[in-house]
């Protein structure tokens, strides 16, 4: 299987490297992505960041170009937006959705309108500096950059596929201070449309614990 990998904010594809060695050793194919302005040498055009749209249109380039075969689209928090909206357009591509400690959006939704007060305070003391720019939170990994505010604010305009055809499955971190993602876990595991698994980790599953994220992906069957 083919596996791209999008990851949240302020990371780049670097976050899944240990994942990505994992897969490619039982014997998958893995890109990892990193979004339109958190590139290592910092955005093409820094006046004028890219916002939710910019990085559905880039993950579903992507998508396009690896058609052929079964097909896992993966995104680890704010990035359940950008898969949600590529698989809108481009379901019949993709094989497997996954979502890591994400969003999982519906027609109208928003990084910010889902997340957390933790997160919005934290998305509005780090852009105050220009309005624009998403300062690194402390604690992050030194590759971290800042992130675009407009990709966080950007309503997803969804079509109403919900992806029936796909394999849907959501990994959680478990409880972690702050976390918008709890009632969200809870009512997919209610589900029968979606599988899903624990990783009680924390927030950042692709760093604190690769291996078990590789296994898990690695049992993903196709649809």
């Amino acid at each position: 299987m083919k596996f791209v990998m999008v990851p949240g904010g302020w990371q780049g594809g670097w976050v899944f490297d240990s994942v990505a060695d994992e897969l490619r050793r039982l014997g998958h194919q893995v890109e990892a992505v990193t979004l339109a302005g958190l590139e290592s040498d910092g955005p093409a055009d820094a006046e004028r960041p890219a916002n939710l749209d910019v990085h559905i249109d880039q993950v579903a380039d992507i998508v396009e170009r690896n058609a052929d075969g079964q097909l896992a689209l993966c995104g680890h928090s704010y990035a359940g937006l950008v898969i949600a909206g590529v698989a809108d357009r481009l379901g019949d591509r993709l094989d497997q959705l996954v979502f890591i400690d994400a969003y999982v959006p519906d027609d109208g939704d928003s990084c910010w309108t889902l997340t957390s007060d933790t997160f919005r305070e934290l998305f509005l003391s780090g852009a105050s500096a220009d309005g624009r720019w998403v300062a690194v939170p402390e604690g992050l990994d030194p590759r971290a950059r800042p992130h675009p505010l407009a990709s966080f604010v950007q309503s997803i305009s969804l079509e109403g596929n919900t992806w029936p055809a796909l394999g849907r499955t959501y990994i959680s971190g478990g409880e972690w201070s702050g976390s918008p993602f709890l009632d969200l876990t809870e009512r997919l595991r209610k589900d029968p449309a979606w599988q899903v698994h624990d990783i009680p980790v924390g927030h950042n599953i692709a760093r604190r614990d690769p291996q078990t994220l590789a296994t898990v992906l690695n049992t993903l069957t196709p649809t």
